[in-house]
């Protein structure tokens, strides 16, 4: 699976390549920096796994929010709006290029349904991501 930020109104998309990325200002522990006062040092963590994205907000000063309401935690679904403080994202999730251009791999869909997507309410503990004893 890709998966991309891509930055609103426009510049470079931030492909998100690893299992475990790490996004702040702090340019030795960082995977992604962002250099604006306004995000922490260590400012949250996205993880993709199964293709499926997550984001956990580390503590920091101005927020992390997806489509405009701050969390601590939650999925993200492609078309998402990724805000780390002031800074805004589009989130972009896809097949990865190689199994895009492989015809030969390439299924041809005519019929499917889309299940409801339930997202947690804030403060749900239903689902556990990231979790640690300290937030409990």
């Amino acid at each position: 699976m890709q998966a991309k930020l891509i930055p609103k109104p426009s510049g470079d998309p931030i492909i998100i390549a690893d299992d475990l990325t790490l996004v702040g200002r702090h340019r030795e522990y960082c995977d992604v920096v962002i250099d604006s006062g306004s995000i922490s040092k260590l400012h949250c963590v996205i993880v993709k796994t199964d293709g499926l994205l997550f984001v956990r907000d580390l503590g920091s000063t101005n927020g992390t929010k997806v489509n405009g309401q701050r969390i601590t935690r939650g999925a993200l679904l492609p078309g998402d709006e990724l805000a780390f403080a002031k800074e805004k994202f589009v989130v972009f999730l896809g097949p990865d290029v190689e199994e895009a251009s492989n015809p030969d791999e390439t299924e041809v869909v005519t019929e499917f349904s889309i299940p409801a997507v339930m997202r947690p309410k804030r403060g749900d503990d239903d689902i556990e991501f990231l979790s640690d004893d300290s937030d409990q």
